[in-house]
């Protein structure tokens, strides 16, 4: 019978509510924890994956050989590959695509790549605008891994002693 009355009590006289209106009052003058993302931006960790891009040689030659090994691997099936034999006997893809949609961002195929050709960037601020755009192609992974090259180098050198 008390814990009915104290009940009925607690609701009668709004205790909730006031409870709730405390919280609000102390956290009213408190520093603010908010970021504002356009103009700040919070820390990124060094193992951040993000947007994926296929890296190049020195010399200009992209990295990737053609084993499947990041097709095979990925638990998403979000990469789809195909080869062709060159003349001197090597491999080299003839179209390399990853749907964004699928990917799951598990760094498997980075991984499992052999000669680091494809590598998972810190960018993170991408979209995609038309119906077809969120299959990335060989070539604009190629592009973006041409553009942010220098990045991806500094990150796997700092990546280096965990390996």
């Amino acid at each position: 019978m008390t814990s009915t009355l104290r009940h009925w009590i607690k609701s009668f006289t709004l205790f909730e509510l006031l409870k709730g209106l405390s919280v609000t009052g102390r956290r009213l003058f408190s520093p603010k924890v908010t970021i504002q993302y356009p103009e700040e931006k919070t820390p990124i960790s060094p193992r951040f994956r993000g947007h994926h891009a296929l890296r190049r040689y020195p010399n200009g030659e992209e990295r990737c050989i053609a084993c499947k090994l990041c097709e095979a691997v990925c638990p998403a099936l979000a990469i789809n590959i195909e080869l062709e034999e060159r003349e001197d006997g090597t491999r080299r893809t003839t179209r390399y695509d990853i749907d964004m949609f699928k990917c799951i961002y598990c760094g498997f195929c980075e991984e499992a790549c052999p000669v680091d050709a494809i590598v998972e960037t810190r960018i993170f601020e991408y979209h995609f605008e038309e119906r077809g755009e969120n299959i990335v192609t060989k070539d604009r992974l190629l592009a973006f891994g041409d553009k942010h090259e220098t990045m991806v180098a500094q990150d796997k050198a700092a990546d280096a002693p965990y390996r």
